[in-house]
């Protein structure tokens, strides 16, 4: 895609834009209908109001339909790169494909200035019967190289794609990997203004993400402008300056890359409607149903021994165990168990006084169990806590579910854990003194 190219539906201006922007997005607006048979329906009104001249009213909804987008705005200038972040749901994917030319907004308009390569769904646009040859030619033509171009680049193409043994069988004799390896050589070969990245760097092994992203490297030097699609902080952090953070369609934020971030976090952890207790209270048991010590309360204090509702990333805090023991115990095992309820729940931490050969004296009566964390380690979000007190292998209580969040406070979003650490600088020594 070659010059300057305009998506849009109605004439919109935004003040402040830079005539120089790559891409220039204007109050773009998107709407689907959750129905097959009816969007289908509505597809052929608007393709019949379009051949009569008329208008297609796409301020409005009309019944079963949604807005993916609505009143989205921003611009990427040459060389940079943009990270766009949401939820699933938000509208990233639209809003790349509106982009990319694939589809056409309903409200709005989009700029696109320069040779422009959407790494989107690599090599969904193959015909599985060609050969992987065949589909070069085809695939970058498309993308706007001339036959002596594509020549030129054909054997880094397949270099890249590291596919020179299947070169000649049809695409559909590929494995997955091999095809999106084959569209991603395709579309960074084409030497692009602009990139549309959208979740594509898993492809291959180790070995060939860490080419894929030496090559993008290499092409942010030249000058080529990014719009990244990531649901891993890392990635948006280390490539882009400038993020756009959108949220059921809607544009929350535009702004650098670490404010966007750290907003997006706190709404994960704390606007996504999952309750989360400030700490949990359990009646203590009959002495005949207890094993020996009951559980009483559950939750974080600061130092002062304040019920915290939501801890924060690096800062200081205790977890508190209240007890009821209806006899002394004298080598207590308290573990801790910690999942993150995003995703697949997987568990992120396992303590236990057992491991550590520190086991607790519990005395007859209501104590404190503290567990002092000089830094909450655990990134921004929601998480799920177990406890249990043991005695030897018998357990004598266990609280199974206990939901809480943390804030996001110092940027650890590039990083697995925050480290506590301290520094120190030692004058006139060297390395083996």
């Amino acid at each position: 895609m070659v010059g300057s190219l305009v998506r849009s539906s109605g004439h919109l201006a935004v003040e402040g834009f830079s005539p120089e922007a790559v891409v220039t997005a204007e109050g773009v607006s998107k709407k689907f209908c959750r129905q097959l048979r009816r969007s289908l329906w509505y597809g052929v009104q608007d393709i019949a109001t379009d051949l009569v001249g008329g208008s297609r009213q796409g301020d409005r909804l009309r019944p079963k339909e949604f807005w993916a987008l609505q009143g989205v705005s921003f611009q990427l200038l040459p060389g940079q790169a943009l990270g766009l972040v949401g939820s699933n749901g938000a509208g990233k994917s639209t809003l790349l494909r509106i982009i990319s030319g694939l589809i056409k907004p309903d409200l709005g308009q989009v700029r696109v200035r320069g040779r422009l390569a959407p790494l989107i769904a690599l090599g969904a646009g193959f015909n599985p019967i060609l050969t992987g040859r065949e589909n070069i030619y085809a695939n970058m033509s498309i993308l706007g190289l001339s036959t002596r171009q594509i020549q030129a680049r054909f054997d880094a193409v397949v270099d890249f794609a590291e596919i020179w043994e299947a070169i000649d069988a049809p695409v559909q004799t590929y494995s997955s990997g091999m095809t999106a390896r084959l569209g991603f050589a395709c579309a960074v070969h084409i030497e692009p203004e602009i990139l549309l990245i959208d979740e594509v760097l898993a492809v291959g092994d180790v070995r060939f993400r860490m080419k894929c992203y030496q090559r993008l490297a290499r092409l942010r030097d030249q000058g080529t402008a990014f719009v990244l699609v990531s649901h891993n902080p890392n990635a948006i952090l280390n490539v882009c300056e400038q993020s756009v953070y959108l949220k059921k369609g809607q544009l929350v934020a535009v702004g650098p890359t670490e404010q966007i971030l750290r907003q997006y976090e706190a709404d994960l952890s704390l606007g996504d409607g999952q309750s989360t207790a400030e700490f949990l209270r359990l009646p203590a048991k009959d002495p005949d149903e207890s094993l020996g010590v009951d559980i009483t309360a559950l939750g974080f204090q600061d130092g002062e021994g304040n019920w915290q509702r939501h801890p924060t990333s690096g800062d200081p805090i205790s977890l508190c165990v209240e007890v009821f023991s209806h006899r002394p115990i004298q080598r207590a095992n308290v573990g801790v168990l910690i999942s993150a309820v995003a995703g697949e729940t997987e568990r992120v931490l396992t303590l236990t006084c057992a491991a550590e050969d520190e086991y607790l004296t519990l005395p007859a009566g209501r104590s404190r169990v503290l567990m002092h964390l000089p830094n909450m380690g655990l990134l921004p979000g929601v998480y799920n806590l177990k406890v249990y007190v043991k005695e030897g292998v018998s357990s004598l209580d266990i609280v199974e579910y206990f939901r809480f969040a943390v804030h996001p406070g110092r940027l650890v979003s590039q990083c697995l854990f925050y480290q506590p650490r301290s520094w120190q600088v030692i004058p006139g020594s060297s390395l083996g003194a």
